[in-house]
């Protein structure tokens, strides 16, 4: 699965999931709005992968 990512998609899923993490542990030691907060970042964080994506592909064709 890993082997068609970049490097710069491997760095974006790194750090969406590491940010996911650090939501549940916020979450889970009862800071829940900044645990909400970082969580938002996740499907941004992704976001921006497909968007780097589409220009990158836009551009080879």
């Amino acid at each position: 699965m890993f082997k068609n990512f970049t490097t710069s998609d491997k760095l974006l899923f790194l750090a969406a999931m590491l940010s996911l993490i650090y939501s549940e542990i916020l979450f889970f030691n009862g800071e829940k709005e900044s645990a909400m907060f970082i969580g938002i970042w996740v499907p941004s964080i992704l976001a921006f992968g497909i968007y780097l994506k589409l220009i990158n592909n836009s551009q080879n064709d």
